[in-house]
């Protein structure tokens, strides 16, 4: 399962080192900046919308045909990304690789609570976690890796083995398991799921590429999105075979670690999204390098995913992710104080401290959602988690981006006045718009570079203290309504004399 899940998160992490190279127009396919954020949101997109239906189906029809049809629907997609001729191929083909995602991710969750035992299930899903956190580091490694050597379209051609092995692994280890409930589909149910999402979603990612919320492309779709849900909770709690029980957020533990989750991802994905360019343009380190800085992440991912589990019981969910929490929030403070001149100790240190509060919640959290339903329903509830994952991170990217986007943009615009008229508006956009313009003035435009990494490094500022507010939002749920450790079952005291038997 960890293996199946490798492919899916490597896969985004390795392109973000990609986009570069891909909008060259002879090394790549001279992709503009509105098709590379296409060729990311499609996958986001699809993959959001419709992970909560895979995980109905996989419940239905079979997690582990589901998983290897995924897998398989994933790898072809891999090969057509790779050999696109055109931008408009390749955004087509990152949306089918989302569609085998979205079938994948839910299945692997779902099998790991159908095979272990309760007692072993917390100490699985510590593992499967650190898979996520491993693969969210070394993506940008290997990028840089197969970038250094090859062409743009090895970052997916290296899904192609991955997916081979995967599906023989499935094939013969992965025992079949579904629902034991042969009631309706609830179609209806599932309709409104997938419209609901995709417009919610799309609201979003509008957002995060327009840097507001003002704009009807951006709360329209969102509004409409937020309504059909809506339309969705209603309908579920009607119908007499709901695709997922609503009620089961009624349940502290349930939505306290949904809730959590989601919060966790906001702060997360959004502080990765600044990080990236800090450490490629303000710092200078080369995409391979960037990719190399963030071990210290995934190494606390992998270590501490696993311990999570022994941590809960020995002090309690409740405690364990209230810290996690208020670790988190330090850290995203940490990146409030982080200078162009910081040493890069220092980044190193904060990114470990992040990886291991990541790691003590993020399992626990999963394995709180996947105990408070029954085994039948283990597929939606992945996929519920992993819906929830996604809409946290995609929020976070889009509320933080534009959050440092409208900070850098009014502090670097004093620094843009001796730039023509035409080209000034444009090289406030962005730092690597910014850097662009002053790369092309020549020794006219060195005057821009050291505004433009201070402007940035405004900005990260701004978000970073926005995040650690949600950080700190997400203490205050779980350690209000996080159900704290469980309380051992009293001895039964033994009578002092024998009873005679009775026969």
């Amino acid at each position: 399962m960890v293996f199946s899940l490798l492919a899916i998160v490597l896969d985004n992490t390795i392109l973000n080192v990609a986009l570069k190279v891909i909008s060259d127009p002879e090394a790549g396919l001279g992709a503009t900046q509105g098709q590379l954020e296409w060729a990311i949101n499609s996958y986001t997109l699809v993959f959001a919308g419709l992970l909560f239906t895979f995980g109905v189906l996989g419940d239905r029809f079979g997690r582990k045909r589901m998983l290897q049809v995924g897998m398989i629907l994933f790898g072809l997609s891999s090969l057509a990304s790779a050999y696109a001729q055109d931008p408009a191929q390749l955004i087509v083909a990152r949306a089918a690789m989302g569609f085998g995602a979205a079938a994948v991710m839910p299945a692997t969750l779902a099998i790991i609570s159908n095979v272990f035992s309760p007692q072993e299930r917390g100490k699985a899903i510590g593992i499967w976690a650190g898979g996520v956190g491993l693969a969210v580091a070394i993506g940008p490694i290997i990028g840089g890796l197969l970038l250094e050597h090859f062409w743009w379209g090895s970052v997916f051609l290296v899904n192609v083995p991955v997916v081979i092995v995967s599906s023989l692994l499935i094939a013969f280890l992965v025992p079949e398991s579904k629902s034991a409930d042969r009631s309706g589909l609830d179609p209806v149910g599932v309709l409104l799921s997938i419209v609901g999402m995709v417009g919610l979603v799309y609201g979003v990612i509008r957002g995060g590429e327009l840097g507001t919320i003002a704009d009807p492309e951006v709360w329209a779709p969102a509004l409409v999105g937020v309504a059909v849900l809506a339309a969705f909770v209603r309908h579920e709690r009607r119908t007499p075979h709901p695709a997922f029980d609503v009620r089961y957020f009624a349940l502290p533990r349930f939505s306290t670690a949904v809730a959590s989750i989601g919060l966790v991802f906001f702060a997360m994905m959004g502080v990765m999204f600044f990080l990236a360019f800090y450490l490629q343009i303000v710092k200078g380190f080369s995409p391979l390098m960037a990719g190399v800085l963030l071990l210290p992440f995934a190494a606390a991912q992998l270590v501490f995913s696993p311990l999570s589990t022994g941590m809960v019981k020995r002090f309690g969910a409740k405690l364990v992710a209230t810290v996690s929490m208020l670790l988190i929030a330090a850290t995203l403070v940490g990146y409030a104080f982080i200078q162009v001149d910081t040493p890069i100790w220092a980044f190193l240190l904060i990114m470990f401290v992040q990886g291991v509060a990541m790691a003590s919640i993020g399992a626990p959290a999963t394995e709180a959602v996947m105990s408070s339903l029954p085994r039948e329903k283990a597929g939606v509830g992945s996929a519920m988690t992993n819906t929830i994952r996604q809409i946290g991170g995609a929020l976070g990217v889009a509320i933080l981006g534009s959050i440092l986007s409208a900070t850098y943009r009014d502090n670097i615009s004093g620094s843009l006045t001796a730039l023509p008229e035409g080209v000034r508006h444009e090289a406030g956009e962005s730092i690597t718009a910014t850097m662009g313009a002053a790369q092309q003035l020549g020794a006219q435009g060195a005057s821009l570079i050291e505004p433009a990494k201070q402007a940035f490094m405004d900005g990260m500022h701004v978000s970073a203290v926005v995040g650690a507010a949600v950080a700190l939002l997400g203490a205050a749920v779980v350690a209000r309504w996080l159900p704290g450790r469980e309380k051992a079952a009293p001895p039964v005291r033994q009578p002092d004399h024998k009873e005679p038997a009775v026969v």
